[in-house]
């Protein structure tokens, strides 16, 4: 039994991943962005542990998300699985790019971490140059950072695992029903990297889609592009990132 920590767990690929791991009797802590969704949450799945409240687009709240979840314990995992698409790209950055890094930087190191990151990754901005919190990033840019920040935090802590995911295109909220890929293994693979003692599943570094690793952006492994985002998340929350290691 694993102690699993997932962000956006309200509804979409959070939810079902989180009833998932739930079926398989593993416990599971759950957050939503406000305390009415969280308690909704819990009333989906009152096989849970726990519902957390913060708005990841606020830094101070996001920081207090930090203690909450320390205060419950260490986890097993920890599934960065929040995220916003039909926003700002101020919104965009705080939710899907800042708020992963913070929470990386203040949560006790699980033995996992998996980040949900997109096939649009490849058309973010590799070199950082839009990388602004006044004026946010694209959707496909955050996506890049998902897989650097999962990258960098595989190479900084090798006592651990740390991937990212593709669920693909999958006909939730966010995706729309029209989306064409397997929902079912949209989440799977969350679940999969999480607890599996699967040999396949117990790797660092990689991207993942559907159980199966994929061809990702190669930037996202070269160090210096790694440590310049560690740097300027860093700059930008005052927060950083455990460990010296480089």
């Amino acid at each position: 039994m694993a102690g699993i920590f997932i962000t956006g767990s309200a509804d979409g690929l959070g939810h079902l991943v989180a009833k998932l791991l739930i079926s398989q009797g593993h416990q599971v802590v759950l957050h939503a962005r406000n305390v009415e969704r969280a308690q909704q949450a819990l009333d989906k799945l009152p096989g849970a542990e726990n519902a957390l409240a913060a708005d990841l687009s606020n830094l101070e709240e996001t920081k207090n998300l930090a203690a909450e979840v320390n205060a419950l314990g260490s986890f097993d995992a920890v599934i960065h699985n929040a995220g916003v698409y039909r926003a700002t790209g101020k919104e965009i950055f705080a939710v899907n790019s800042l708020a992963p890094y913070i929470l990386t930087c203040l949560v006790q190191k699980p033995k996992r971490l998996i980040y949900l990151s997109s096939g649009m990754h490849t058309q973010g901005d590799a070199r950082l140059n839009n990388l602004s919190q006044e004026k946010g990033v694209s959707y496909s840019d955050s996506k890049l950072h998902n897989l650097i920040l999962s990258m960098a935090a595989a190479r900084r802590w090798p006592d651990i695992f740390s991937n990212a995911v593709d669920p693909g295109w999958v006909p939730t909220k966010m995706g729309g029903s029209g989306a064409p890929d397997d929902l079912e293994k949209g989440y799977q693979t969350q679940a999969w990297l999480a607890v599996s003692e699967d040999e396949e599943a117990k790797v660092s570094g990689r991207y993942f889609y559907h159980q199966k690793e994929k061809k990702c952006l190669s930037t996202a492994g070269d160090i210096s592009v790694q440590e310049k985002f560690i740097s300027l998340c860093e700059d930008i929350t005052g927060i950083p990132f455990p460990g010296n290691e480089r």
